[in-house]
């Protein structure tokens, strides 16, 4: 059995390999992310422990020795064993990990609630929630699945509709001191919350010739906008995915049977070699039933 004591130190056989291979230990030194110096050290302290010199300098110039090439050739098939090893059991304990990047409002106010029953079924996966609304590329930033809301157009990606959502006034039952508009012309003199989706189509749906709203603040965090209305600073145009959790509880009262759809949907977005991983197809297959729940408890406002 080989007496691995023996072995001559990792980090000086990493800075030789890589030496050996750019012939110069200035660019070696910049590959490990090390001084040109620790290098030359290292090469010159593996050289002493060998009792070979594995390089001729002349000068600033290198060449390796041809008992250099050799050693440098079992080194460099020896450190890709490691590295095939290595990469082996990430690939393994990646398997059992699951990405999902969704926008926030949708992250926080619907799928984080309901985090809990995937988990329960599949309890050896890791999943890890990302909330964020820009469009990161998937595949560089190593993400599974994605979540996103709009007209289902992201290239390379394997799309699915999911669902799709609408818009309505919400208020707080204290708001006003609990006297809340009864018809939407009373909106009029009404304190209306602002966010970058415009009141406009849902006046015209209701038949009110109401200038969009302008000044005071404008949320761009729909979870920001709904603590708003339930804190009873004024009446606000939500999506009724994100804000079902509030009406149902009471904490918001809907304002009126007026209604707009959407003209964004939700999607689930994923790489084409992530479609495969089990865990990417039990997330699918669960996220898809609890859809299904919830379209059946809301009918028409996501169909």
């Amino acid at each position: 059995m080989t007496d691995l004591r023996r072995l001559p130190n990792l980090m000086a056989l990493r800075a030789f390999e890589a030496a050996a291979r750019h012939q110069n230990f200035s660019r070696a030194a910049e590959e490990i992310h090390v001084t040109h110096g620790a290098v030359s050290h290292q090469v010159r302290a593996l050289e002493q422990d060998l009792g070979v010199e594995l390089f001729t300098r002349h000068g600033k110039r290198l060449a390796i020795t041809p008992q250099g090439g050799r050693f440098a050739q079992a080194v460099r098939n020896a450190l890709q064993d490691i590295s095939d090893a290595t990469q082996v059991l990430r690939d393994e304990t990646r398997q059992k990990r699951l990405t999902v990047s969704a926008i926030p409002s949708f992250a926080s106010r619907w799928l984080a609630p309901r985090l809990g029953k995937f988990i329960e079924q599949n309890p050896d996966t890791e999943l890890v929630l990302q909330s964020s609304g820009q469009l990161h590329d998937l595949v560089r930033d190593g993400i599974d699945v994605g979540i996103r809301f709009g007209q289902g157009q992201y290239p390379g990606l394997a799309v699915e509709r999911l669902m799709g959502d609408s818009y309505y006034p919400v208020a707080s039952p204290a708001y006003n001191k609990g006297r809340l508009p009864t018809n939407p012309g009373q909106l009029k003199a009404a304190q209306l919350l602002r966010s970058d989706e415009p009141w406009l189509p849902w006046f015209q749906a209701a038949g009110l010739k109401i200038a969009e709203p302008s000044g005071g603040v404008r949320f761009q965090d729909l979870s920001m906008l709904i603590r708003s209305a339930m804190s009873g600073d004024g009446i606000a145009l939500v999506r009724h995915v994100v804000a079902t959790q509030e009406i149902a509880s009471g904490e918001l009262v809907r304002l009126f049977d007026v209604a707009v759809k959407s003209p964004w949907d939700y999607y689930l977005a994923c790489p084409p070699d992530a479609l495969h991983k089990p865990q990417v197809l039990a997330f699918r297959q669960w996220l898809l039933g609890e859809i299904a729940t919830f379209k059946a408890l809301t009918g028409e406002a996501v169909a």
